[in-house]
């Protein structure tokens, strides 16, 4: 498709990786063990949909529908912001009312893996 789908998740990967070494090692005096594993929710799904961004970097032009493969990138991207940013920022300041809109997030997840799958089957 395109490489900047490559390198941002690329770039949230990298980033996936030294929040959770920053949450292994700088929050795990500061936060409950419910927040620290909440936060650690916010990482894991970040690099899990850090790689559905490589992936769908990776899939050739030709073999899926471009305009719903920028739809999934998109919603995998607010995804992320919005359901992992959501839960890093709980966990940090304690403003639990923004635990609100992390289901947003999951549904914008949802929603990015179904336009992945409605874009690879339904073929030019």
């Amino acid at each position: 498709m395109t490489s900047k789908y490559v390198v941002t998740g690329a770039i949230y990967a990298m980033l996936a990786v030294a929040f959770g070494a920053f949450g292994a090692h700088a929050l795990e005096e500061q936060l409950t063990e419910s927040m620290l594993a909440t936060y650690e929710t916010g990482v894991r799904y970040q690099m899990y949909h850090a790689i559905g961004l490589i992936l769908i970097g990776l899939i050739p032009q030709s073999s899926a529908d471009r305009r719903l493969l920028t739809w999934a990138a998109g919603l995998l991207h607010a995804g992320i912001l919005i359901f992992s940013g959501s839960l890093y920022v709980l966990t940090l300041t304690g403003f639990t009312k923004l635990g609100m809109v992390t289901p947003i997030g999951g549904v914008a997840f949802i929603a990015g893996w179904l336009m992945m799958i409605i874009a690879v089957t339904r073929r030019k």
